[in-house]
């Protein structure tokens, strides 16, 4: 099939939420704004013997409300969360795929970590018995990390381009941008795309620890994850999906679609400097937010919203307003916040779900808080508008969201308000 030579524009007709605070995109969205902690002591497991016992765990979901016994057990909850996502998205974008080309419609999903929880599940089995290999028939398509965009696909019998991006927590970004370009290049009319993650067990939770990268704030999960605090000591761990539906201006339009917002820009980078830490100097994200700018054609005072990885680490917090910094100077007059002070960090999900954000952000004109900041790093004493403690009302042209990943992974998105 001949390929188009001319970019396309990309718009947004759909999107669908599975998160710590709240089960929908509509429900997300008024916990976002109302300053709402997903935050509190993990009910998945015993956490007795483990430094951090807490996490941002979805409420009130049970997976048989959603597929059948013998379908869910099929699927690890990283998959069964990305279904689950990607289904609002299909119903609030008005798509009727029997009417359309489904060998130009594809799947790029991200994710960090697979199903890490079936893979517990299955060498702890293991393990327990006299060393007689009897494992799940399902486990191996259960575990691997591309099985989520294999399995949406089946289900909607889309025939597109379809594959998984694994850039550690970048990921679902990184899938966002990939949907972007195979979508601009003319090789997909239409592509869902996102991420989900579903890390809250003993491996993750111990993992972490180990690696210092989580928060002991045991005393106070819902203030937990506190970004830029001088307190902060770590992020807390969410689980989750966030799906959006990508596709060609024209195509949305032949098909009457409802147009949400635009993609206009991905910027993508690598800090080349450790496994677990960012550059100090932010170098990576710099890179990242320019080859964005760049893209879309943008000025950096033409962003109106930032929402940034700010995961709560000390490190990671301080080196990305370093980048910030260098490219939009203090002061700017734009608006900054860190939403996994709520959501927590959905690892491989994150970036979906702050994409979803920011695409709110520009249909609202409201920027979500940074909550639990209570006393931030002297040097960044109103130099920067991060939208401390409330929502903030304003026009929201332009949005930019960063994700950052371990191995010094780098993806940075744009979102523009949608003008015909």
């Amino acid at each position: 099939m001949k390929i188009n030579k001319e970019l396309n524009r990309v718009v947004i007709t759909g999107l669908g939420a599975l998160t710590p605070i709240g089960n929908n995109v509509d429900d997300f969205w008024k916990s976002l704004i109302n300053g709402v902690s997903g935050s509190a002591n993990i009910t998945k497991f015993d956490t007795t013997h483990f430094k951090t016992k807490f996490a941002c765990e979805l409420k009130g979901i049970n997976a048989q409300d959603f597929f059948e016994r013998n379908e869910a057990r099929k699927y690890d909850p990283f998959t069964q969360y990305a279904l689950i996502a990607v289904e609002e998205a299909v119903k609030n974008a008005n798509i009727n795929f029997e009417t359309l080309n489904r060998n130009r419609i594809g799947v790029i999903w991200g994710s960090g970590n697979g199903g890490i929880q079936t893979f517990q599940e299955q060498v702890s089995e293991f393990a327990k018995g006299n060393g007689t290999p009897r494992f799940n028939p399902y486990f191996i398509p259960k575990m691997i990390v591309d099985i989520a965009s294999g399995v949406i696909s089946i289900k909607y019998g889309l025939r597109g381009p379809n594959f998984t991006t694994v850039s550690a927590c970048a990921s679902s970004n990184t899938a966002i941008i990939d949907a972007f370009n195979y979508i601009r290049w003319g090789k997909a009319d239409m592509i869902i795309t996102g991420g989900s993650e579903a890390p809250i067990n003993e491996t993750s939770i111990g993992g972490f620890n180990a690696s210092k990268a989580l928060s002991t704030y045991n005393e106070d999960p819902a203030k937990a994850s506190r970004p830029f605090d001088i307190n902060r000591d770590g992020f807390v761990m969410g689980e989750g999906a966030g799906a959006l539906v990508l596709e060609s201006y024209e195509h949305a339009i032949k098909r009457n679609a409802p147009i949400l917002g635009e993609v206009v820009g991905g910027g993508m980078a690598a800090d080349a400097y450790h496994l677990t830490g960012t550059h100090p100097e932010g170098e990576g994200a710099y890179l990242g937010i320019l080859e964005a700018l760049a893209e879309a054609n943008l000025q950096p005072h033409e962003i109106d919203y930032l929402n940034v990885h700010a995961t709560s680490t000390p490190m990671g917090d301080a080196s990305e307003l370093k980048s910030v910094e260098r490219v939009f100077g203090f002061n700017s007059g734009m608006n900054i916040s860190a939403t996994k002070s709520m959501t927590g960090h959905l690892l491989g999900g994150a970036g979906a779900v702050e994409a979803i954000a920011c695409i709110m952000a520009t249909i609202h004109d409201i920027v979500p808080p940074t909550i639990n900041t209570v006393q931030i790093e002297p040097e960044l004493e109103g130099k920067f508008n991060l939208t401390l403690g409330e929502a903030q009302k304003r026009t929201v042209n332009y949005a930019m969201s960063n994700t950052f990943g371990f191995g010094g992974h780098i993806a940075t998105s744009v979102f523009k308000k949608f003008v015909e």
